[in-house]
């Protein structure tokens, strides 16, 4: 397993590309805000939307997850334990009024980040920079 990529997939890589070709800025591997240890995949944190491309096998997609025959009851605990976690940190970000985003590895990458700059095209953002706000004049 240490040798499956966490970051900077082909299809992450793809999505990224074309968002970035299309004017859209954003942040990497972002820290969930109050889960240590979980990140978002694309981060848009002054719109608080959290984009997601979870792997088919990882991530148990319905249309292309496999289940292996070896060590058959482990697979399943790592799995649906992969699956609960993506539950509770979608909740958990949503909870914190973030927007979250996900996709699946095998989706084309063109109309992910088309849905994705749409989403961020309609929402506010409610912070500009680090720095503090501006003042009224």
């Amino acid at each position: 397993m240490s040798v499956q990529a966490r970051r900077d997939t082909v299809p992450e890589m793809a999505v990224r590309r074309l968002l970035h070709a299309s004017g859209h800025r954003y942040r990497l591997q972002h820290r969930v805000p109050g889960l240590p240890r979980r990140t978002i995949d694309i981060a848009f944190p002054g719109a608080k939307i959290a984009v997601f491309l979870d792997g088919c096998f990882w991530h148990g997609c319905p249309r292309h997850a496999t289940h292996p025959k070896a060590n058959a009851e482990w697979w399943r605990t790592k799995l649906d334990g992969n699956m609960a976690r993506d539950r509770e940190t979608t909740e958990h970000l949503v909870a914190e009024g973030w927007t979250v985003l996900r996709f699946w590895e095998h989706e084309d990458p063109a109309a992910v980040a088309d849905k994705v700059a749409a989403v961020v095209a309609s929402m506010p953002r409610r912070t500009r920079g680090t720095g503090p706000a501006p003042r009224p004049e």
